[in-house]
This record gives structure tokens, C-alpha cells and sequence, in this order.
């Protein structure tokens, strides 16, 4: 956190996004031995990093701050950083990208975002990293801890809802936690500043004043005109820029050994569907005859 004219505290805000397959029907395309082929899948931001970036627009929205975004991946991750800069608003985005990267694992990725974050916004700390609670194409949800591992920051995870308290330096959050055999419950914990949140999928931003959704239509209208030229926002970093060890990056650097992989077979259907036209009364009347009867067995 820094102090800005007229003392005015502010926060560094730096959120993590991923470029992943549009897992809609027909967008995925497999290669023979069933990997992924990404270069004829479809992609996009992520889920789970559009609700990251949502909640870093919120903080900017009641609290104020620079926001940073980032991602690791090839050149057409940009698309990733051009759709999170529209809805939290991002002063700055990183691509991170070298040929260097491709092949890691999700320690090997956070050496890489640890050593981009402290690139961002001019080397300036950041008092709160923004993550999605995991990758669809992944669902490990072990490169956000990871990266906080490496940053030494605190924790925290299954983040609901949060509160700052700027003059103090410490978050206030609400998360889940699952206890087995048990329903879930949820913690609130405070923490001191600078922290590392994951953000949940049932978190959602509230703007309950006036003044909050005044500010958050001009951010919010501030964020479509900077993301129409997001490239002049755009810094790409490679190894050398980030000052990476080449033996800590991409394969080298991943620990983890893929023993095998599977393409899961799509199941077969065995439902048909019938379209009736609205006009067609005797169709709808022997429809609802049918669901009558279903009901009544």
C-alpha cells in the first residue's frame, strides 16, 4: 500500500488470470493420443479469473488502487488480459511469455508469477493478489498458494467476501471451509497486508450505496474504452525481463511426471426429443397427457 496526493491511501492490486479452452460443444478439439489440441480449441478467460478480476474491481471501486494483470502463457494470452482488463478496470497488463514456459507445472508457473509480480506497476509491492480458485483445464487450484508460497504472503483461500482496513493494513475475509462429514462452514479470519486471496465461485461484488455504483458506472465505462486499445497497456516479459533461472521454468523446472493420459470417452444418449410446434394443438395436448400420467405413477 502507498500514500498518493493529498494522503490519500491507496492499494496495489495484482490479479491472476488464464487463458482456457472454451469447453462448450464443438469447441474442443483432441489430439490423437488425447491430449488437448490447443491451437484448434476455442479460448477464453477463464471462469474462475473473471470472478478474481470482478473482486479486484470491487476493491478499486471502495477502496481505490492501481490494478495489475497478468498472465503466463503464449502470445494469444493477451486475449485473457484484454477480457479482465474490461471488467476490473487494470492499469497495467503482463503477459509473460517465452518458449522457456511451455511445458510447466504449476511450480514451475509460480516461479515465473512470482518473479512477474514484483515487475509490476514499476516494482511496487502489492498489497493484495487476486486469484480464481482454480483452472478449468486444470482443477488443481495449487498455483495460487504456490505463488503466495514463493511471495510470502499470507493465504487465504475460499474467499467469499473481504473488507479492508486501509489506515491498519489488515483484511478482514469470509471464507469457506468444508469439514468432513460436516456442512460447511464459513470462517471469518483477519490478516495483516500484503495477502494472497483466491477468490470463490460463490463470491459476488456488492455495490449497496449510491456513491459505490456511481464510481463503479465510471470505472466501469473507463474499462471498455481501455480495453478497446488494450495493447497500449500491454508489457510481454520473457526470461531474461523476469530474471528467471531457466532450470526453475517450463519442463525443467516441473517436478511433476504426467504417467499417462486418458481421453474419456463421450457417453453414449439414450433420450430423443420431440419439437412441438405451438400451433399444434393436438401435439401439446397429448404432451401434457403424457406428463400427467408420469406425475400420477
Amino acid at each position: 500500500m502507498r500514500k498518493y496526493k493529498e494522503n490519500v491511501l491507496t492499494l496495489n492490486i495484482a490479479v491472476l488470470v488464464k487463458l482456457e479452452p472454451d469447453f462448450s460443444e464443438g469447441s474442443v478439439s483432441y489430439n490423437p493420443d488425447g491430449t488437448l489440441n490447443r491451437a484448434e480449441t476455442k479460448s477464453k478467460l477463464g471462469a474462475h479469473s473473471a470472478i478474481a478480476s470482478m473482486a479486484a474491481f470491487y476493491t478499486k471501486v471502495r477502496y481505490g488502487g492501481h490494478i495489475s494483470v497478468c498472465t503466463m502463457g503464449p502470445p494469444m494470452a493477451e486475449i485473457a488480459l484484454k477480457e479482465a482488463q474490461e471488467l476490473c478496470d487494470a492499469d497495467d497488463l503482463y503477459l509473460y511469455s517465452d518458449r522457456l514456459f511451455a511445458s510447466a507445472d504449476t511450480l514451475a508457473t509460480a516461479e515465473v508469477l512470482n518473479n512477474g509480480i514484483k515487475k509490476m506497476n514499476n516494482g511496487k509491492q502489492m498489497d493484495i493478489v487476486f486469484s480464481g480458485h482454480r483452472a478449468s483445464d486444470g482443477e488443481t487450484g495449487q498455483t495460487g498458494p504456490q505463488t503466495a508460497w514463493k511471495l510470502g504472503f499470507t493465504f487465504l483461500g475460499n474467499v467469499i467476501d473481504f473488507d479492508i482496513d486501509l489506515k491498519n493494513r489488515f483484511v478482514i475475509a469470509k471464507r469457506i471451509v468444508a469439514l468432513p462429514g460436516l456442512y460447511d462452514v464459513i470462517e471469518e479470519i483477519q490478516a495483516p497486508l500484503p495477502v494472497f486471496i483466491a477468490i470463490d465461485p460463490l463470491y459476488k461484488p456488492v455495490f449497496n450505496t449510491l456513491s459505490l455504483r456511481l464510481t463503479s458506472s465510471k470505472y466501469s465505462k473507463e474499462a471498455k474504452r481501455r480495453a478497446q486499445s488494450y495493447k497500449t497497456y500491454l508489457k510481454v516479459l520473457n526470461h531474461e525481463n523476469l530474471e528467471l533461472d531457466p532450470k526453475l521454468v517450463g519442463l525443467p523446472g516441473s517436478p511433476t511426471i504426467v504417467h499417462k493420459v486418458e481421453k474419456i470417452p463421450k457417453a453414449r444418449t439414450n433420450r430423443s426429443a420431440e419439437l412441438i410446434e405451438g400451433t399444434n394443438r393436438e401435439g401439446i395436448v397429448n404432451t401434457v397427457t403424457k406428463l400427467l400420467q408420469l406425475i400420477q405413477k
